[in-house]
């Protein structure tokens, strides 16, 4: 057979050409990262990006986000307004072409912004074309300028009225498609917050937001004087922290604006945040590199120069960062990000800008501040012999493990196969719940390991008493990747880490220990997808031979439902047959017929009095133990029927607070904490 045989025609109309926004809507992951909530609120940060530029341009210093009934968003800055006249190019108004038009914008040369985070210049055409309306008014001129759009198409022409109110601005209004999202509906807090850290890294100006959905006027303003020294503070507010202010620089070089804050906290962990244009830079890039050399840098240097320490011995990176927040900011006019998503800056230039900036500043501050500077000193001299003493904890861990041939922990029941990408590993609570599983698992693909209960809480532990652990040092050992400065993801032995708890308080604080664990020591087999969580059922109800398991409440309620709908249904089957053979009169079928309704009125009961339904067990699970192998498979452990929910860590900083508040040494934050929950509290063993 030749090539060509057996093979479709392949010529010049097989290839499709996406006109105008055709792009976004056939593709709308390659724009806004994907269709879920992330993607669905990517809108919005679109549209408060620029008018962020507008500020930073420094033609605005409010913006305002409203959120409105029928899933309508509102997004106005008090900017120059987007210009109306005629495109010389397009020949329509430069509002059509900004809103129909991908890389039209005024962020690729000229005067219209030195600084953008909006790069691409595709900002308010994606939003305009992953809406099912949108409209744009623009305030300048002393008139208003607005034109409606349907999916990114114009419905009529551009608009013009005069205006009574001075003052210039773009307002945008927009729907998103339904037919595009998985969900439309808009989450209050990731919008606050969002808007909390622009308001932060914009220093001056003022962000509103405001809620009107269902009746209800729910208002927020946020404007911080002090820039990222600001958000430090808001980053350290439930730590111990060194010094009362934190370290702060701001200084343009070579059109660069370099804006660094840091504190040190009694901590272990390292929380460092980097921006570019107001982007969170979530893997960092070439400013978190020049950073990190120029803190290392200033504090060595101001070792030898004080004599601080006689010895001359010389700190690590990794000692210079324990217990470190800081915030990077830089603004600069060619941004290179990786992808759309921004997810890390490029710009290798920025790297020693940011290196000289911090380092000189950071000296000067340490010369002018002793007492502050012997508190830092001091803190990073602990953590360097605390590193010693894990290196040296770690290494007989090794050694010990290199005499016993590397032998994986005897109470670890591991799977036959040796390829990572198809085994999981089941971390289960307890010997009982551990003996189910592993009699119940598909010893091909699944291990087991038991864990006695609660782990230690690592969150003020450093490595050298973690590998005291029995508990920690099996499952550091079964994974298979190291720790610490050994880590290497690369040698994971599974693909899935799952953890599996009872459904009960202790259940609760055993996973968050174990999330808490793996969070501060391999956030890496979060960011990945390693790491589920398993969701035992709550119930098993049983009606005769049938046996019904329920994840939830709801779900219980339902399985009532419907074993109630199909006695009923079966009891008017009864009552028409009965009725049918005796051939009765009409008197008599409408006295069969309500003594029927009697008789199934005793039988089906509301959902919330299930447990009276006549005839149906209903067992509520407290632990795993109380399942035998062969339910904890159907249940939760075989892939066809279990409920797996993946740890996904988006917000880093909002986890890492929630971490260092609910597992840190601070008892105030958690005991305000626990007041402003304790009412929601449903399930609570008494």
């Amino acid at each position: 057979m030749s090539p060509d045989q057996g093979q479709s025609e392949y010529t010049a109309k097989e290839i499709t050409v996406l006109e105008g926004l055709d792009p976004v809507r056939k593709r709308p992951g390659m724009y806004i990262g994907g269709t879920g909530i992330e993607g669905l609120h990517h809108l919005v940060w679109e549209l408060i990006n620029n008018c962020i530029d507008e500020a930073m341009a420094g033609h605005a210093d409010t913006v305002t986000v409203e959120l409105l009934d029928g899933n309508k968003v509102a997004v106005e800055d008090n900017g120059r307004g987007i210009p109306v006249d005629l495109h010389p190019v397009t020949k329509k108004s430069a509002l059509e072409t900004v809103m129909t038009t991908l890389h039209a914008g005024g962020k690729f040369g000229g005067a219209g912004y030195k600084v953008s985070g909006g790069l691409h210049g595709v900002g308010s055409s994606v939003v305009n074309a992953l809406s099912k309306w949108a409209r744009v008014e623009v305030y300048r001129n002393g008139k208003v300028y607005w034109q409606e759009y349907e999916r990114g198409v114009p419905t009529g022409p551009l608009q013009e009225a005069p205006r009574a109110e001075t003052g210039t601005g773009t307002k945008v209004f927009f729907i998103p498609d339904e037919d595009i999202f998985e969900k439309v509906e808009f989450n209050w807090a990731t919008i606050i917050d969002y808007c909390r850290h622009q308001a932060y890294l914009t220093k001056g100006v003022r962000m509103n937001i405001s809620d009107y959905r269902d009746f209800k006027k729910i208002n927020y303003c946020f404007y911080f004087e002090g820039g990222v020294a600001s958000y430090v503070r808001h980053l350290n507010k439930n730590k111990v922290v060194l010094s009362d202010e934190p370290f702060y620089v701001e200084k343009t070089q070579d059109d660069v604006t370099v804006e660094v804050s840091l504190a040190y906290a009694d901590d272990y962990n390292e929380h460092v945040f980097t921006f570019a244009n107001n982007i969170f830079t979530v893997e960092g890039g070439t400013h978190l590199t020049g950073f990190r050399a120029a803190l290392t840098r200033a504090i060595n240097d101001y070792i030898k120069k004080s004599g601080a320490v006689k010895d001359g011995a010389v700190l690590t990176g990794d000692d210079v960062r324990e217990g470190l927040t800081a915030v990077i900011s830089v603004k600069l006019k060619n941004p290179q990000f990786e992808g759309q998503t921004k997810a890390k800056l490029g710009n290798p230039e920025i790297r020693s800008i940011v290196e000289n900036v911090t380092t000189q500043a950071l000296g000067y501050y340490l010369d002018e501040n002793p007492g502050e500077a012997k508190k830092i000193i001091d803190k990073c001299f602990l953590s360097a012999r605390a590193r010693m003493a894990a290196r040296a904890a770690r290494e007989t861990v090794i050694r010990k493990g290199a005499l016993e041939g590397m032998t994986l922990p005897g109470k670890l029941a591991d799977c036959s196969s040796r390829n990572a990408a198809e085994s999981e590993i089941y971390i289960v609570e307890g010997d009982s719940a551990g003996g189910s599983a592993k009699q119940g698992r598909d010893r091909r693909f699944q291990a087991i390991l038991p864990l006695r209960g609660k782990i230690l809480n690592v969150e003020r532990a450093r490595l050298d008493r973690m590998l005291a652990s029995d508990e920690i040092k099996a499952l550091i050992v079964a994974l298979g990747c190291g720790i610490g400065e050994e880590t290497d993801y690369s040698r994971l032995r599974y693909s899935r880490v799952i953890i599996m708890t009872d459904a009960d308080v202790d259940g609760s604080h055993i996973r968050t220990l174990l999330l808490t664990f793996l969070y501060r020591n391999f956030p890496e087999l979060i960011n990945r997808g390693h790491i589920y969580i398993a969701q035992p059922p709550l119930f098993a109800i049983t009606k005769g031979k049938e046996k019904f398991f329920a994840y939830s409440d709801a779900e219980r309620d339902q399985i009532l439902d419907k074993i109630a709908g199909a006695r009923k249904e079966k009891a008017e089957e009864v009552k028409i047959e009965e009725i049918v053979a005796e051939e009765s009169s009409e008197e008599q079928v409408e006295q069969e017929g309500e003594k029927s309704e009697e008789e199934v009125s005793e039988q089906i009961i509301p959902a919330g009095e299930a447990t009276q339904l006549k005839g149906v067990s209903i067992q509520r699970y407290k632990g795993l133990g109380e399942m035998n192998a062969v339910q904890l498979w159907d249940t939760t452990m075989d892939p066809e029927h279990r409920i797996l929910i993946q740890v996904d860590v988006k917000e880093a900083e909002k986890a890492d607070e929630v971490f260092s508040m609910l597992m840190g040494e601070e008892v105030l934050p958690r005991k305000r904490f626990i007041q402003t929950h304790a009412k929601y509290v449903k399930n609570l063993d008494i």
